[in-house]
């Protein structure tokens, strides 16, 4: 009754339609999380993620959870996500998106949920890491722990925005480093980013991870714009 009472006074809004949430509805309401463009890649061994990274690194499992469409719902979305101290929206996707991940075989074996890191400098500037955010919503599903302490990034890369493939791979080089390889030894990492496009960015991650010794490598993503 309280809290019916104080959302009367101060209402919650949806973070997408900025219509007011009902008493049962958290962030976003239902109608827009019905509208979300998901992929169902996680259900293709072969999708087009996945394939993105074909011979460029060893992953075990790669999806995606949502289609990435310029000025659709999941741009604005992530926009809140990563520019305006949006951290519950990151949050709430990563534990929709882990109810179907639970599913996927490939991915049971999972021993630390890894964010792509954002460089110190850049990640004090914002307050939050946005792929963090993502990785403890993800976490709180699978039950498996955030690791954000390993793999780190030592360098800041200008902005990819504009920048082809080619330019975004080069962009990336030797940005990210492994404090300490022992530690994912013989484990199975899923790293987690907001959104996959050329694939620069975890291509740089997963293969440090891939000269580590019987360590397993599994990527997924909240948005994929391929």
């Amino acid at each position: 009754m309280f809290k019916d009472f104080f959302n009367l006074l101060f209402p919650i809004t949806c973070s997408h339609c900025g219509q007011n949430l009902a008493s049962n509805e958290d962030i976003i309401c239902a109608y827009c999380l019905f509208q979300l463009p998901q992929t169902q890649y996680w259900l293709e061994a072969e999708n087009k993620v996945a394939k993105k990274l074909w011979g460029r690194v060893r992953v075990e499992h790669c999806s995606s959870f949502l289609h990435f469409i310029k000025d659709g719902m999941v741009q604005h979305l992530l926009h809140q996500l990563k520019y305006k101290n949006g951290k519950e929206i990151g949050q709430k996707l990563g534990k929709i998106y882990a109810t179907e991940l639970k599913k996927v075989d490939a991915l049971k074996s999972i021993d630390y949920i890894v964010p792509v890191p954002l460089f110190k400098g850049k990640e004090k500037k914002r307050g939050y890491n946005q792929s963090q955010m993502i990785a403890e919503g993800i976490s709180d599903v699978l039950l498996k722990p955030v690791d954000n302490s390993h793999l780190i990034k030592k360098q800041q890369t200008s902005s990819q925005t504009n920048l082809n493939r080619w330019n975004r791979w080069q962009n990336q080089q030797e940005k990210f480093e492994i404090n300490d390889s022992d530690f994912f030894q013989n484990k199975h990492i899923l790293i987690v980013d907001d959104v996959i496009t050329t694939g620069a960015t975890i291509e740089s991650c997963i293969s440090l991870l891939n000269q580590i010794p019987n360590c397993t490598v599994s990527a997924v993503f909240i948005a994929s714009a391929l």
